[in-house]
């Protein structure tokens, strides 16, 4: 009998650690999606103070350093030549293309819409998840699908609307395109988070988005009136680069290596909800009926996506 109760608290004590880690992972999700959220509107507010390729590429470069000091740190474990180059690879999508179209999106659309369209990647995960074959898709993920894509389709309809004021249908659709890169990213980067650490992956990564920003952004730096770039501006850079790129990335990792992608996706569907309250305060950019509509049919189908 002894023995029995033994055997039963066992299990308790074992798995207090792992549910420890699972809170710690949720809670610091939660806060990747409030830095993401506000992140938005710093963008948007960024990019009018200097050509948007040229501040994408400043906050890309200054992420790839600070990680790269940081990884720097010794008795970190080694990577090997093929998985470094593999990862910058996977950097130039997720961190590259994804960046290029996500600022010059942000730039011609409303942050609140922008926010939307990509609270949408969750679905695109799945689907290429289950292409992949590394993500199973029920009846009911098929139908959240359905509906988040349903949802970007009102974003985007509201975005050609003249009632929307400062909404574009190529700045929505550019964030679109963004959000197939960074799904397509998510997916094929999930492996490597089991075997090597977020600081390393991270570190990697960030440079082949830096090396594709430096080389789209260009004609931007040429053009960058170095010295006429406001303090705001420079901090604006900061908090993109700094926590945007570097802190609330470490937390996605963590959380896509702990939770798996789609589980972990779920939580930048907060990112809306911190967007478009921020958006509204700091940008002035006032709720629209598309974006409620939009909102309503996404979190709808994103709720049939996590069942």
């Amino acid at each position: 009998m002894d023995s029995n109760v033994l055997e039963g608290t066992q299990p308790a004590a074992s798995t207090h650690p792992a549910r420890a880690a699972t809170l710690m992972t949720d809670a610091s999700l939660v806060l990747m999606a409030l830095i993401w959220g506000i992140n938005y509107s710093v963008v948007k507010f960024g990019a009018q103070l200097m050509a948007p390729l040229a501040y994408n590429g400043l906050r890309v470069v200054l992420a790839m350093v600070a990680l790269s000091l940081l990884a720097l740190v010794p008795q970190r474990a080694k990577v090997s030549r093929r998985d470094i180059i593999a990862l910058i690879l996977l950097g130039t999508i997720g961190n590259g293309l994804y960046q290029v179209f996500f600022v010059e999106g942000v730039s011609l659309t409303r942050a609140g819409d922008a926010a939307l369209v990509v609270a949408a990647s969750p679905a695109l995960i799945a689907i290429i998840g289950r292409i992949r074959g590394v993500e199973r898709v029920g009846a009911r993920g098929v139908a959240g699908i359905a509906l988040s894509i349903l949802g970007i389709g009102f974003v985007v309809y509201g975005g050609a609307s003249a009632s929307s004021k400062g909404a574009s249908i190529t700045g929505d659709l550019l964030v679109l395109a963004g959000s197939v890169c960074w799904a397509l990213y998510t997916v094929l980067l999930t492996p490597y988070t089991h075997r090597i650490e977020g600081l390393t992956l991270n570190a990697w990564t960030m440079v082949g988005g830096a090396i594709v920003l430096l080389i789209a952004g260009a004609p931007d730096f040429a053009r960058l009136a170095w010295t006429q770039v406001p303090l705001k501006g420079w901090l604006a850079i900061g908090y993109s680069g700094l926590l945007a790129l570097t802190l609330a990335y470490l937390f996605w990792y963590r959380g896509i290596r702990v939770l798996g992608p789609t589980r972990a996706a779920m939580y930048s569907n907060l990112q809306p909800v911190f967007a478009l309250a921020v958006a509204w305060v700091m940008l002035g950019e006032t709720p629209t009926i598309w974006q409620g509509v939009g909102t309503a049919t996404i979190m709808s189908g994103l709720l049939l996506t996590r069942q």
